[in-house]
């Protein structure tokens, strides 16, 4: 019996290794606290019983072992390449069943949006969330064939081509959209009150030493 398995793709939440454009107007301290707490909130929005909640964590070693996540929820490591080769071992590791992956910064993410997701993989072979920037915040695959052989190839990864491109590399499969959801990679793309009070937010950044 097969089963559809959403996977949640997370770093551990260091700071200086994590969202550092948003650390560079915040404070490193700050974006990883935020990453921290969002990825939290996602994932108690986002579990439900119609499908596995995976986390494929990065680093590998450190986030198989790591306190930060849920302790029930899965875990498998990320490997390692970019995304495009991480992504695809994914896709190729899971159990059978459609697989959907997102990002852990997007937070409008809900049950329903990944519900229609999984309703789109009904009739077609694979499944992206747009980001109005040109990439993506999910991309799902249907499964019942083999994981396309030139997946995520030529991908212009952070960049307004990175959807074309991946839709290109998926070759002849049918290929639906679903909602437009936005991720975080700047102050801006925060809420309105967060980017104006981010000291009310936010832990302070420590002071730096005199030298």
């Amino acid at each position: 019996m097969t089963r559809q398995s959403l996977v949640v793709m997370v770093k551990e939440p260091h700071p200086g290794r994590v969202k550092t454009r948003l650390g560079r107007e915040l404070g490193m301290i700050a974006a990883a606290w935020w990453f921290r707490h969002q990825v939290a909130r996602l994932l108690r929005r986002v579990e439900d019983p119609r499908w596995r909640l995976v986390l494929a964590v990065s680093p590998d070693a450190e986030g198989l072992a790591s306190r930060v996540w849920p302790a029930h929820l899965p875990r498998m490591p990320q490997g390692k390449g970019d995304l495009g080769d991480r992504m695809r071992r994914i896709f190729r590791s899971l159990p059978p069943g459609p697989v959907c992956i997102v990002g852990a910064d997007i937070p409008g993410i809900d049950r329903p949006h990944i519900a229609r997701a999984f309703a789109a993989l009904g009739g077609h072979d694979a499944v992206i969330g747009p980001a109005p920037d040109g990439g993506y915040w999910l991309i799902g695959l249907k499964r019942t064939t083999t994981v396309p052989a030139r997946l995520f190839e030529g991908v212009r990864w952070s960049s307004a081509h990175a959807r074309a491109d991946t839709v290109a590399s998926l070759g002849r499969c049918r290929v639906a959209l679903v909602d437009t959801l936005s991720d975080v990679d700047e102050a801006r793309d925060l809420s309105p009150a967060a980017a104006q009070r981010p000291a009310a937010r936010f832990p302070p950044a420590p002071a730096r030493p005199p030298r």
